[in-house]
């Protein structure tokens, strides 16, 4: 197992607990919960949007994709369309 590595900054740490929620929140949508595996997915990119936002450069990781702005613009984007999404579809009766 040579080729297991533990991530050497902040963001990779984060950026893997994220992939983690991400997958939790698919597993729990395909169980049919699809409300609450959405709400998962978008808190888990609105944590990565936050630190996104306060690591530096330096010291985000995977977490840094691109320039900041497009990063954290990708980042809310995803986040506040799943939690918009999991709060206004209508229930069904």
């Amino acid at each position: 197992m040579n080729w297991l590595k533990k991530p050497s900054t902040t963001g990779g740490i984060v950026y893997l607990a994220v992939t983690s929620a991400l997958v939790v929140g698919l597993v729990v949508v395909a169980l049919g919960a699809w409300r609450t595996g959405v709400t998962v997915m978008g808190i888990a990119f609105g944590v990565a949007f936050a630190f996104r936002a306060v690591l530096p450069d330096d010291r985000a990781g995977m977490l840094r994709i691109r320039r900041r702005f497009v990063d954290l613009a990708t980042m809310g984007v995803c986040s506040a369309g799943m939690l918009f999404l999991a709060a206004v579809v209508a229930r069904g009766r």
